[in-house]
């Protein structure tokens, strides 16, 4: 009876330990896609980002590589708030489980996003 009662005490910890690592998320977690809308302004085509938290938990603060960011019509930065090569999705607030952020710019290229940081809140 004693074996089957440590067996049950180590399985519940071990399931324990598994759900509290799906919990987790890390930038790699995050996804970034880019598309072109069609829309032209001042010669240069419009891309329209989908930034993506497929994580169970919810993220604040995410920043975001955007090394030699730019665009023709300003983003505001409570949408997008660059300082040096790093951007501030949202104004850092939440971004929650399996939800997304959109936003848009203009220029010649499609600018190679990549999450960086941010803090994750996990049930």
């Amino acid at each position: 009876m004693e074996a089957i009662f440590k067996f049950f005490i180590a399985a519940i910890l071990f399931a324990t330990f598994i759900a509290k690592g799906n919990c987790q998320c890390f930038p790699v977690n995050i996804t970034v896609s880019q598309v072109k809308t069609g829309v032209l302004v001042q010669n240069k085509p419009e891309w329209a980002v989908t930034v993506s938290n497929p994580c169970r938990c919810v993220v604040v603060n995410l920043v975001l590589s955007c090394s030699g960011f730019r665009s023709v019509r300003e983003i505001s930065p409570f949408v997008l708030a660059k300082s040096g090569d790093r951007c501030l999705v949202h104004n850092g607030y939440p971004l929650g489980a399996s939800r997304t952020f959109k936003f848009s710019y203009v220029w010649d290229h499609e600018f190679p996003f990549k999450p960086v940081s941010l803090y994750a809140s996990c049930p």
